[in-house]
């Protein structure tokens, strides 16, 4: 952890700060590997102070160790600050994403004259967004343990089941297999459902004939998976083959347009070409995927608004969609880390259409 915590100080000159405040969790959490609910990093050049209150001294010492400074303190986290820049003229950044307008109000007050306060923007989150090996690894693991869990849970059918039951079944499922929880809430929408993106499970019979859309992941080791399939209950008809098929070339570009130096514009651009193409432009209103990491939607971006540049070391997923209002829609996503020479997948489940009884 400690590496990163250098890596991050030698990008201050360029933010013109000469120390930063880090109060989000996962950013905290990123920095120095403590996983408790109440923590603040005060990093400069020279400075690694790391602060916690009395219920969490034990677990500082076990996750953080000797890479900062420890220090429990009695009261507000942001109060103990100013004490330990007392004397010192500088420019503190804050990360304005996350620390709130009261916090942000009592730091200022507390601070001496010499210190400026100024908003750094998400410095943290660009070191995450570019994974390192072991950061993937953990991310593979997860997305594994999830695959399992939905073959064991297609594997009992479908038709007849709720909604509800399924996404209960496979959230459980990740959890037998050692997931800590479910990265996000399960989707699972069958028939008209399906056409909603971010459906959520009803207590409604699944029926023979229809799509049903799937999107899970699991959280391992604190690192997220994310997946989406769409399966059938028997034959579902000519159109929705046809839609399935448009929704996987889309993906197939998609994947393919994933290189160090791509903008996340022109990779969704690439897949969103195939599907407007097809005439259904108005049937695809999302972007093409996001980061994945320590939080479930984290950078770069694929969208026809994203200003990322792709790098090796991202983690991102690719999942068009086409979402026919009472109808059915189709959505087909993996996770994808990118590579020196392109990408490479991390979800393993076959992505012909799945016929589930």
């Amino acid at each position: 952890m400690s590496d990163r915590a250098q890596r991050l100080a030698a990008r201050l000159p360029e933010l013109e700060l000469d120390a930063l405040v880090v109060s989000s969790l996962v950013n905290v959490r990123y920095l120095t590997g403590y996983t408790g609910s109440n923590g603040l990093v005060l990093l400069g050049s020279q400075l690694r102070v790391f602060m916690t209150d009395f219920r969490y001294s034990e677990q500082a010492a076990a996750e953080v160790g000797d890479a900062f400074e420890r220090r429990i303190v009695a009261q507000e986290l942001i109060d103990a600050v100013p004490e330990l820049l007392a004397g010192q003229r500088l420019r503190l950044g804050f990360e304005d994403a996350h620390l709130s307008v009261r916090a942000h109000a009592r730091l200022r007050e507390l601070l001496g004259d010499g210190v400026e306060l100024v908003a750094a923007g998400d410095p943290v989150e660009q070191l995450r967004a570019i994974k390192e090996p072991e950061e993937v690894q953990r991310i593979a693991r997860a997305a594994a343990l999830a695959d399992e869990a939905l073959e064991e849970v297609l594997g009992q059918g479908l038709v007849g089941r709720t909604e509800r039951a399924v996404a209960t079944a496979l959230s459980r499922a990740m959890i037998d297999r050692g997931a800590r929880r479910d990265s996000f809430d399960p989707i699972v929408a069958a028939g008209p459902h399906g056409a909603l993106p971010h459906a959520e499970p009803r207590e409604v019979e699944i029926g023979a004939g229809q799509l049903v859309v799937i999107d899970w992941g699991a959280e391992l080791d604190g690192y997220c998976s994310d997946c989406t399939r769409t399966v059938a209950t028997g034959d579902p008809g000519e159109d929705a083959r046809a839609i399935y098929e448009l929704v996987a070339e889309a993906q197939r570009v998609g994947l393919g347009a994933l290189a160090p130096g791509a903008s996340g514009r022109d990779v969704d651009a690439a897949a969103r070409a195939v599907i407007d193409g097809a005439g259904h432009a108005e049937h695809y209103g999302h972007g093409l995927g996001h980061g994945v990491g320590l939080e479930i939607h984290e950078g770069p971006r694929l969208s026809q608004r994203s200003d990322s540049v792709l790098c090796a070391g991202n983690v991102v997923t690719v999942e068009p969609g086409v979402y026919l209002p009472g109808r059915f829609g189709v959505r087909i996503e993996d996770l994808a880390v990118v590579t020196e020479s392109g990408a490479r997948v991390l979800s393993s489940l076959r992505k012909d259409l799945w016929i589930v009884g």
